[in-house]
């Protein structure tokens, strides 16, 4: 049974420490992967799908006839649903979008350009599950911002194939180019290119610890997203939650992986007893049992504390990548939260609900790096360009201040590249 902890024994800190590796204890094997890859290239990408996928790859792009066969394949209420969730995903993430400005002083011209990316890589996960909802809260903010050309890659299934719900969902949000291979092989490709796969300038996604800890190798090389870690949920309930549901939600994260952190704050004893209780039981229902065992044994917990206020103080420092507030007065607690990357308001709010069809984003920081980080938008698919232009008497009137700006620092030429134009 998932064990109780009381707040007033241990720190929150000591509590919510979880049990997972670091990406550079993976660094020195996910190097060789990435030199490889820069020297071999395709070759070195269908040796590895071999080795680490046990997957038979003759071609690496997957064809127009795959993804079409792929459509047919897949359920037609399934691809209902999936157009459903692209526009609502769509509907949230146009808000985002940016523009750029001009402004002017004294003769001088100024202003910022929002310029999209030329190619973005999505990496889409195979492994355990595979995820058709992370092609679509990728790729569409990507197509909001006006990314030129969209290149996905996913691992392929045993036989070479790629999954037909990932194809069909490729397709719907609109994904230029699909490859199949993954891995931290894949993270290089798209990084450096191969005589297949197209080199981009930013890679997103989700991915295990050789994906992560390749994406931290290859950042500065390329533009990355974040460095997502196994996924978590933090829960503050108070004595109106329905422990039954409460359970349910600590599974759904549970089940993810083994590394996946599920944790319940809660300020009534008798929820946190009934909620223990209801996690066994439905455990034992679940298919992905021995995952959902395991994750709960590396990171599950039920805290005790005296007030909603420590709750939510617990929540700021712990940073979770999904909260869910299932108390009585949701929004009322809503602007003292600090620290998350996604927050599920009120008991029929579940963080599902967010990760396949409400809108925002499902991407988003994990492992309490919701302090500096935030969920995937469009922003993460712009870049920012700025321009200036100064008429002759614009520069004639800062002339002297710029002149004694660089010569404070020490700087004659500086200086005298403002200074000449005066005609000193």
């Amino acid at each position: 049974m998932i064990e109780i902890f009381d707040s007033k024994e241990q720190s929150i800190a000591q509590l919510t420490q979880t049990n997972t590796a670091e990406t550079s204890d993976y660094a020195q094997v996910v190097q060789e992967i990435i030199d490889t890859v820069r020297q071999n290239g395709d070759a070195a990408l269908i040796d590895y799908s071999a080795k680490f996928d046990q997957a038979i790859v003759t071609e690496l792009k997957v064809t127009d006839a795959e993804i079409e066969a792929a459509l047919a394949q897949v359920n037609p209420d399934f691809l209902k649903v999936l157009e459903t969730a692209k526009n609502n995903i769509a509907e949230f993430h146009e808000k985002q979008v940016s523009q750029g400005f001009m402004m002017t002083r004294k003769g001088a011209v100024m202003g910022q350009r929002v310029i999209p990316l030329a190619k973005v890589g999505i990496y889409v996960p195979g492994g355990t599950a595979a995820y058709p909802s992370t092609v679509l809260m990728n790729a569409v903010p990507a197509k909001i911002a006006g990314v030129k050309k969209i290149v996905l890659v996913t691992p392929p299934l045993q036989d070479g194939s790629v999954n037909p719900a990932i194809l069909a969902a490729a397709k719907v949000a609109g994904v230029d180019e699909i490859y199949r291979v993954g891995g931290a092989q894949a993270v290089a490709a798209l990084a450096y290119g191969t005589e297949s796969v197209p080199k981009v300038d930013k890679i997103v996604g989700p991915g295990n610890i050789y994906v992560a800890a390749a994406k931290r190798l290859v950042y500065g090389k390329v533009d990355i997203d974040m460095i997502a870690g196994p996924s978590d949920v933090l829960i503050v309930a108070d004595e109106t939650a329905n422990p039954v549901t409460l359970a349910a939600d600590m599974l759904a994260q549970a089940e993810h992986d083994i590394n996946a952190q599920a944790i319940l704050v809660t300020t009534n004893r008798d929820i946190a007893e009934k909620t223990a209780v209801e996690v066994e039981r439905q455990t034992a229902l679940l298919p992905r049992k021995a995952i959902i065992e395991q994750s709960l044994a590396n990171n599950g917990k039920i805290i005790l504390v005296s007030s909603l206020e420590e709750a939510i103080a617990a929540a700021n420092e712990v940073a979770p990548e999904h909260l869910e507030l299932c108390v009585a007065e949701p929004f009322a607690w809503l602007d003292q939260v600090e620290n998350a990357g996604s927050v599920f308001l009120g008991h029929n709010t579940p963080e599902v609900l967010g990760d396949y069809l409400a809108g925002p984003n499902h991407t988003l920081p994990t492992e309490g790096t919701a302090r500096f980080y935030s969920p995937l938008s469009v922003d993460d698919f712009v870049k920012h360009s700025q321009y200036l232009y100064y008429g002759e008497a614009a520069m004639r009137a800062a002339a002297d201040d710029v002149i004694l700006f660089a010569e404070t620092e020490g700087l004659g030429g500086h200086a005298n590249s403002i200074r000449l134009r005066k005609g000193e």
